[in-house]
């Protein structure tokens, strides 16, 4: 089929499902590319090219797929999204050398945060995520900038309001991203509960905001816990799994506690899984960070595995 041409007519939607073109919604969720992000891609940069229907809607091939997977590719190199086109038809060529496009996104979150500028940190990261998926953004982005600021923390006059100020920022941003991405999934969700007594657990957001974007519905409880407590919440909710996250030490005897006895699996996440491993059982489901915890997700089946 010509994709210059107006693409199927809608009586033949069913049909072009059928021999295995595929919408924009499918294709997100198999790729983690979100469709705002696609028609970005195709819109302002031309690097991907789906066929339509009579009324306009999406429908791409497996190539259109394959190139959307090596665009990622190229992407989580680091490679700025504007580059990436002339990059398609030498996919074994080595990545280019020269600044990181990310550089500059870093340094404008870095000054927003400095100045309290709320505005500003929204806008640098609007932009990154109307361009990249979110696993792109927190592998390029988010993640170098918290360990940038956790260093500058340590020695910076005001560094307590910087904190405060920008893991309040990040809370609410990624809760209201996490409350839109449940509206679109249904079932049980998986419940994440704050097992430290520090509040604001930046990991504890990011790996339920990655899960949610990809398709699982989730639930945060962003505060410790007694152990009979969280078993009172988990009877309640009934979630497909507990994954509880700490960046800090937790009292001992109470880990065992709050780890066993749950009717779900449960998973240990963050830097406390490093801390105890003389109180977790033999087959304990540790995370360190938030990849690692979205790759145990998957090995329990629990989430798209991209």
């Amino acid at each position: 089929m010509d994709s210059t041409t107006e693409g199927p007519r809608e009586n033949d939607y069913q049909a072009a499902l059928a021999r295995g073109l595929l919408p924009i919604r499918e294709v997100a969720r198999q790729t983690g590319v979100n469709p705002v992000t696609l028609r970005a891609w195709e819109r302002r940069y031309g690097l991907v090219a789906p066929l339509r229907t009579s009324k306009g809607h999406r429908l791409y091939t497996a190539d259109e797929v394959a190139r959307i997977r090596l665009i990622l590719t190229w992407l989580d190199r680091g490679v700025a999204v504007g580059q990436v086109k002339g990059l398609l038809t030498v996919p074994s060529a080595p990545s280019p050398i020269g600044a990181s496009p990310w550089a500059e996104q870093h340094r404008y979150l870095l000054d927003a945060i400095g100045k309290l500028a709320e505005r500003q940190l929204d806008e640098g990261f609007n932009t990154a995520m109307a361009l990249y998926p979110p696993l792109t953004v927190y592998r390029q982005l988010l993640h170098p900038l918290l360990e940038d600021l956790e260093q500058r923390w340590r020695v910076r006059f005001g560094a307590q309001v910087e904190r405060v100020f920008f893991l309040s920022w990040l809370r609410t941003k990624l809760g209201a991203r996490i409350y839109h991405n449940n509206r679109q999934c249904s079932g049980a969700p998986i419940l994440l509960v704050n097992a430290s007594e520090r509040t604001m657990e930046p990991g504890l957001w990011i790996t339920a905001w990655l899960a949610s974007s990809a398709e699982c519905n989730v639930e945060v409880l962003d505060g410790p816990l007694p152990a009979a407590e969280l078993a009172l919440a988990v009877a309640h909710i009934q979630p497909r799994a507990l994954l509880l996250y700490s960046s800090q030490p937790i009292i001992s005897g109470q880990l065992s506690r709050l780890l066993n006895g749950h009717p779900c699996p449960c998973l240990l996440a963050g830097p406390v899984a490093a801390i105890h491993p003389d109180e977790l059982k033999p087959g304990a489901i540790l995370a360190a960070g938030p990849l690692d915890a979205l790759q145990a997700l998957a090995h329990l089946g629990l989430m798209h595995n991209r």
